[in-house]
């Protein structure tokens, strides 16, 4: 899946992310939210609040979970989830 209008999510608020979201659907019909670890509540709650208040012909198209294999500050290998949420004007 290759989606050009990506929006990593980190710890902003909300409606920052859902500020770019919709700046991005300006000129394209999809939106990648992206977030690892912590993030991924924040990510769900962007896409569900960018569609209930902003949007409201907004689907999600595509939501892949996964992990990925990072080193910690300690030199240490693990595990942090991952999530990818793209969403698509209808």
């Amino acid at each position: 899946m290759s989606v050009e209008n990506v929006v990593y999510i980190g710890s902003k608020t909300i409606t920052d992310y859902c500020l770019a979201v919709l700046t991005s659907l300006k000129d394209e019909s999809r939106v990648a939210l992206k977030a690892r670890g912590r993030a991924i509540s924040t990510a769900v709650d962007v896409a569900e609040v960018t569609k209930n208040r902003f949007m409201e012909n907004l689907i999600v198209e595509n939501v892949e979970i996964g992990t990925e294999e990072l080193e910690s500050l300690e030199g240490r290998m693990r595990n942090v989830s991952t999530i990818t949420i793209v969403q698509k004007k209808q």
